[in-house]
This record gives C-alpha cells, structure tokens and sequence, in this order.
C-alpha cells in the first residue's frame, strides 16, 4: 500500500518545485519547447502553472469553479516573479487551512484543501521536469522518491479513476495492467462501462493482462504522458494492447 506524504512535506514540495521551476524559466531561453510536450514552451509552461495557481486561489476563495481569472503577467512584469507571486499567495491560503477542511474542489469525494496540497504540489513538479528538460537537453534534477510514489498513485487513482468518470470516458474492452514501483503496485482496470485503479498487493500480477514496471520518477513520468523522453528504464510485460489503452485513456484524463 502507498502511505501519503504529510500534507505539510506537500506544501513544501509546492514551495520547492515552483521556484525551482522558476529559476529554470528565468535561466532559459522562454521559446525553447518542451520535449515532451509538442507546442509548448519553457515560457508557455510557467505562464501555465501561474495561471493554474490563480485558478485555484480564486475557486478556494469564492467557493465556484471560475470561468475568468489572471492568466497572463502584467505589461512588463517578468512571468518568473509572476509566479514566485502566485506562489506565496496560494501557499497562504493553503497553509490558513486545515488538510481536512471543506472547500470546492473538482474531485466527486475529496472536498477539501488537502486535496489541492496534493494536486498543486504534483502540477509543480511535473511542469518543473518540463522546464528543466527543455532547457537542459532532456536532464532535470531528481524527483524525492517519496514525491513520485505520491503522484504515481494520484495520476492512477485521482485522475484515471475519478477524472475519467466526471467526462464520462471509459475503455474500448476489458484490461488489467499492473503498474510497479519500488516494491509497491496499484492495479488499473478498464472496461466498457468504468475505468478504476487502485493499491493492489504484489500478487494481483498474476490474473493481469499486462505489466508495466519501472523505477518512481521514470513510473511517474510516464503515467503523465512524458513518454517522449522519459519512457526509457520501463519494462512492459504481456498484453501491449492493454498497455496502449492504459496509456490513452490517461492521457485523455490529465489533457
């Protein structure tokens, strides 16, 4: 089973990987692309996350999902301090609250600012990997290893789980594919009417279609569809076509 990282370690892995992220942009040529991602831009992708952490600051605070918020820096203003001053304001309002208060949230269960710890800590990480691959030629500093578990098992059963569901999405045939990490599985099934995934103990291997295993950061990095670059080191064993849906279906999940 994945134990979850305290939601304080969360709001610290937010802090790190946005200025991280920061200073990456700040250092790089903003028209660089991401190689992972055709179409977007070292510049592009930090505009994104500052856009996204507004997106989040106004929902918590209105208690509705906004249709308009800031998504471009002011005239002039450096899109790195833009989103250094995103930051410190999300981080305040995250921090004002409790894990396990309510507040408005996208997830059908998780209604609370727990939720956007989590789901803000990972959006950071995942966009800082982008920045730093392209401006350093496919490298970036490592992922903690506690940090891409926790994303593993929210891509899989955050996103591929309840996501899904919400844009009523569901798989062409019936699959099982087991996804492993450091000793630790979650099982994904799909099917024609719901797709679900889930920690799984190590023998639910056995009756799958397909294996797919890898180290965290290279799981991780897969899973959210940075497979240009980063699918080396993952071994896939079995059915390749349960492997294919897996991998559609959660790209149509995190677009």
């Amino acid at each position: 089973m994945t134990e979850p990282i305290d939601a304080d370690r969360l709001l610290d892995v937010l802090e790190t990987e946005t200025l991280l992220l920061a200073a990456s942009a700040a250092a790089a040529d903003h028209d660089r692309p991401v190689p992972a991602c055709p179409g977007l831009t070292v510049g592009e992708t930090a505009r994104h996350l500052g856009s996204v952490q507004r997106m989040v600051l106004t929902w918590v605070r209105t208690g509705e999902r906004p249709v308009n918020w800031d998504r471009e820096p002011a005239q002039g203003e450096a899109v790195e301090d833009w989103l250094r001053d995103g930051l410190r304001a999300l981080l305040g309002e995250l921090a004002a609250h409790t894990p396990g208060e309510p507040c408005p949230t996208w997830h059908p269960d998780q209604h609370n600012y727990l939720f956007w710890r989590r789901r803000m800590a990972h959006e950071s990480t995942v966009h800082r990997v982008d920045v730093q691959s392209a401006a350093n030629g496919g490298g970036h500093d490592p992922i903690p290893e506690p940090v891409a578990l926790d994303g593993i098992d929210e891509v899989l059963t955050v996103w591929f789980t309840r996501r899904l569901a919400e844009l009523g999405v569901v798989g062409t045939r019936a699959a099982t594919v087991v996804v492993r990490a450091a000793g630790r599985s979650w099982l994904a099934e799909m099917g024609v009417d719901r797709t679900c995934a889930a920690p799984a103990p190590p023998e639910a291997a056995k009756p799958a279609d397909a294996v797919v295993t890898a180290e965290p950061t290279a799981l991780y990095l897969w899973l959210w569809g940075r497979s240009a670059v980063f699918d080396q080191g993952l071994h896939r064993q079995g059915d390749m076509d349960a492997v294919a849906q897996l991998w559609a279906l959660l790209r149509l999940a995190t677009r």
